[in-house]
């Protein structure tokens, strides 16, 4: 059974600092591109950044540049993303997503996600 399970979300006031950590389970992680999402109220679904299957490479949205890094870890099974200099526009339900394009067919998996709250 395929499990993305986020967890490190919480109320942080601007400025601040957390760690977004994504345990994956039930499929060849070290294959999979690994990506973090946002979605704030009445917004769409944003990408926010990117690693590749072997971590050597890594995207960052234009909006948090600068202050968020993604990593991961092949060995636990884990993606993480490091949020710092936190703003209220960055409050949102942060998803974690796996994916991977074989022989032309693309396979996604999504956590249930985890809030994050910018606020003083």
């Amino acid at each position: 059974q395929v499990q993305l399970v986020e967890s490190g979300g919480g109320l942080v006031q601007p400025g601040g600092s957390l760690r977004l950590s994504c345990a994956a389970s039930g499929f060849t992680f070290s294959s999979y591109a690994m990506n973090w999402y946002r979605q704030a109220p009445g917004k769409e679904r944003e990408l926010v950044a990117t690693i590749t299957s072997n971590g050597a490479r890594t995207i960052n949205a234009d909006s948090v540049k600068g202050r968020f890094t993604i990593s991961r870890d092949n060995s636990k099974n884990t993606v993480y993303l490091q949020m710092n200099s936190l703003k209220p526009e960055d409050t949102a339900v942060y998803y974690c997503n796996a994916a991977l394009i074989r022989f032309g067919i693309k396979t996604n998996y999504w956590g249930q996600g985890t809030q994050v709250t910018v606020s003083s």
